[in-house]
């Protein structure tokens, strides 16, 4: 008997989280002699959550692994690419598309949306958040408040939005990295007392672990941050302070009275690690008070979903499409330097960039052919590296 709810390998692969009405699609499809119908089908996005300017992709390597076997064509963006709603001239923009015979793919639809809406939800708020941070770090703290099963997604994507590290065992593994993380409240209030639970954990941890010590346990944040750098002096790295909604206190203030105090006391090497109900706006607004660390749990895990859908746009090479939708195959070309998208029909040559001039690259590239993956899936900290370079060219978003 399994244990936990969740769906495995197979039964994904195998469309047991499917829709209904795809199933009954495919049965009737087939029972008319059309299962082997040609159909090119696009995934665009809808309008984007909290009116952001741009999101991006991930979740490509896992849409890979769905389809691959299954006898299609897939053009896909890389993993971690920036992507608009609209493009330069308002046209709605394709970042996959699908070539096959429709009754040979049409029950991967809603596992391969699910796959696609929620892991580029949560990498683009990890981007955002990357955004406001500039170079300070960031840890995945949000796995606690997400469904196990899936929390080396969250991770992942996480970490592929720009964040430096993830709390979780799992995660870590899966992006390649050690496990990052500080001391929780439960430590001190085991021991029942700060200051000998800073110097047990000091004692026990191996050198390379970071000693950052929680701060704001039973005393004032301000007292407990000066308790920890006298009791570990040269060897505290940060204090971390958290959860202060439940102190209904200015949180950016206190993080300055920390600092001025540990400053005038020569503790200018111990740096200042926050979370607690973080996300862009509270992350930039702490920044410029001081903090120089920032874990970051609920708004990145539980981001919101990007509204992917997929949508037939050619049936047998003739174009076709529902209302409000664009029919024919499609290019996604981007100016790398201007970062400005224009979609065009797939056979046109390469446009210029309509504000430098300059060359466009086509964006959708090979991912499966005849159900075998031909697209490189690259490892975690390429897709990251790809990320913050393009972030980086994008205008403010506070």
């Amino acid at each position: 008997m399994r244990l936990f709810h969740y769906a495995d390998d197979h039964e994904i692969k195998s469309g047991k989280t499917t829709d209904i009405y795809f199933v009954r699609t495919k049965q009737i499809l087939e029972a008319k002699g059309l299962g082997g119908i040609r159909v090119l089908a696009e995934i665009t996005p809808g309008a984007l959550p909290e009116n952001w300017p741009w999101g991006v992709l991930s979740g490509i390597e896992e849409a890979a692994h769905l389809l691959e076997g299954c006898p299609v064509n897939v053009y896909s963006m890389p993993e971690g690419s920036i992507f608009f709603h609209v493009d330069h001239a308002g046209i709605r923009e394709p970042v996959m598309f699908i070539e096959g015979p429709y009754g040979e793919f049409c029950i991967m639809e809603t596992p391969l949306l699910g796959l696609l809406c929620q892991s580029s939800g949560v990498s683009t708020k990890a981007a955002r958040i990357r955004k406001v941070a500039g170079d300070k770090l960031l840890v995945a703290f949000g796995i606690r408040r997400m469904h196990p099963a899936i929390s080396p997604m969250l991770d992942r994507a996480a970490y592929i939005g720009g964040f430096d590290g993830v709390s979780s065992l799992k995660g870590a593994e899966i992006i390649e990295q050690k496990p990052m993380g500080t001391m929780p409240h439960a430590l001190i209030i085991a021991i029942g007392n700060q200051v000998e639970a800073w110097k047990a954990f000091d004692e026990v941890m191996p050198p390379e672990v970071p000693r950052v010590c929680i701060a704001d346990t039973y005393y004032d944040e301000k007292a407990e941050a000066i308790m920890a750098a006298e009791a570990l002096g040269d060897k505290l790295a940060a204090v971390r302070l958290d959860t202060p909604r439940s102190r209904k206190g200015d949180f950016a203030q206190i993080v300055r009275e920390v600092r001025w105090e540990l400053d005038i006391r020569g503790f200018k090497h111990v740096k200042i690690f926050v979370s607690g109900g973080l996300d862009e706006v509270t992350v930039k607004e702490l920044k410029e008070a001081g903090a120089e660390a920032f874990g970051v749990g609920t708004s990145v895990s539980n981001a919101p979903t990007v509204d992917f859908a997929m949508d037939i746009v050619e049936i047998s090479g003739k174009p076709v499409a529902k209302r409000g939708k664009l029919g024919g195959k499609k290019q996604v070309w981007r100016c790398r330097n201007c970062m400005i998208d224009q979609v065009k029909p797939f056979d046109e040559s390469m446009p210029e960039c309509p504000k430098c001039g300059g060359e466009t690259v086509p964006m959708l590239k090979p991912l499966i052919e005849n159900g075998k993956i031909v697209g490189k899936l690259p490892r975690p900290s390429e897709i990251r590296k790809y990320v913050l370079e393009q972030i980086r060219k994008m205008p403010p978003i506070l």
